[in-house]
């Protein structure tokens, strides 16, 4: 049987009863401590691939529990591993470690005292449950018929810290049969919990567009071939390659960031850049639109007699999540926190996540867990990545249940 057949075993069977109070309980109990890590983690925010302090502190938290502990070697990741009362498959939860490079400005008294660092995606937070998790199924393992692993991932923006552990093994010794992760979100109400299946998180590449053409003065254009006109027109050809050739059922964003051309208003520049984002959320349309970019750009300036060079930065893959998967997870919700407090996504975020890497190797999910902060409505808060982004400690109770109550369905 392969890990995909498990799952869609495991998925459509009658999932065993978890017992939700105590779960939530013992969660509770542990918010001081999981809020303490969160906390000292936030105030020291750490950025890419290498996070000594994180890491030292993750390892100091789990020390006292019965796991056996890996760490990376080109990347500053954790593999703590438990094994459970029976043999079984491997299930794996993930959090990712690092920090964004911006200024934070929330106020807060833990705020970090890193400058040009904040933990502003939440991260923090995800370490932190995932610590508990790990404390919730270590009082529970004589409950679990199998294996959990619980990754603990840096470089999630932008560095593919995912891609990175997998290299170096973490899906392997032993091999992991299903994988989960949360990610918070303010502008969800506290405490539910949101997810889909299929496309969770769209691709994301980037582009750099530099058009050549010949400088000269301004007064004698004629003398030139002025790229900056070539690249407003390639700008307007490439909304045009969006709105006419992109189904719009199958959708894709490309966003033009930044334009850089000339250093005086009397001199026409021999080159003008094109810089900007392309956002998609099937590999079919990926491909489609960077053939696109391609095409549009090398053909609007070769019709001005300039020539275009068009550099495609990929990024992370799209996020997909396995549908029996979803359905499995969506069920271990209900039982959790109740029917009512679990809400459908209609369409996928447009954001990009490095955990696309793991659902391309084994079936899986991501989620999002609401953390919106008290006194905020929901759409209101400071969302992600925002300067002033905060979040409602007390969701992350929901947060380290979540996780347990998956690995100990799946492991029963």
């Amino acid at each position: 049987m392969t890990a995909a057949d498990s799952v869609r075993v495991d998925s459509t069977r009658a999932r065993p009863a978890i017992d939700a109070a105590s779960l939530m309980s013992d969660a509770s109990d542990l918010l001081s401590d999981v809020v303490d890590l969160r906390r000292k983690i936030h105030a020291e925010p750490e950025i890419g691939l290498d996070l000594p302090k994180t890491q030292a502190a993750l390892l100091d938290a789990l020390a006292d529990l019965d796991l056996t502990v890996t760490t990376g070697t080109g990347l500053s990741s954790i593999v703590a591993t438990l094994e459970g009362d029976s043999e079984g498959p491997t299930f794996l939860l993930r959090a990712d470690m690092d920090a964004l490079p911006m200024n934070e400005d929330s106020g807060l008294e833990f705020a970090s005292t890193h400058e040009g660092a904040m933990h502003a995606c939440g991260h923090d937070a995800h370490v932190a449950m995932l610590y508990g998790a790990a404390r919730l199924l270590h009082q529970r393992r004589n409950e679990l018929r199998g294996t959990v692993k619980f990754l603990f991932q840096p470089g999630e923006e932008g560095f593919h810290g995912a891609r990175y552990c997998i290299e170096e093994g973490a899906l392997e010794g032993p091999s992991v049969d299903a994988a989960f992760a949360l990610h918070i979100t303010p502008n969800l109400a506290s405490g539910r919990l949101s997810t889909r299946p299929g496309a969770l998180m769209a691709a994301a590449d980037e582009m750099t567009v530099t058009i050549t053409g010949k400088g000269g003065h301004a007064s004698s254009p004629h003398l030139t071939r002025d790229p900056i006109p070539v690249a407003a027109e390639i700008v307007l050809a490439l909304q045009s390659l969006i709105t006419r050739s992109v189904n719009a059922f199958d959708p894709a964003v490309l966003t033009v960031a930044r334009i850089s051309a000339g250093t005086t208003s009397n001199v026409i520049p021999e080159t003008a850049t094109i810089e900007g984002t392309l956002r998609t959320v099937s590999e079919r349309t990926r491909k489609q639109v960077q053939d696109g970019v391609h095409r549009v750009a090398h053909h609007v300036a070769a019709a001005h007699d300039c020539e275009a060079d068009v550099q495609l930065k990929l990024g992370y893959p799209v996020t997909i999540n396995d549908p029996e998967f979803v359905a499995f997870a969506r069920g271990v919700f209900a039982d959790l926190i109740g029917e009512e407090q679990v809400v459908d996504m209609a369409s996928p975020v447009m954001g990009a996540e490095d955990w696309s890497y793991v659902l391309q190797q084994v079936p899986g999910a991501m989620a999002f867990l609401g953390v919106c902060p008290s006194g905020v409505r929901p759409g209101q808060a400071h969302a992600c990545h925002s300067n002033r982004m905060m979040l409602d400690e007390e969701a992350m109770t929901t947060g380290m249940a979540t996780h347990a109550a998956m690995a100990l369905s799946y492991l029963s």
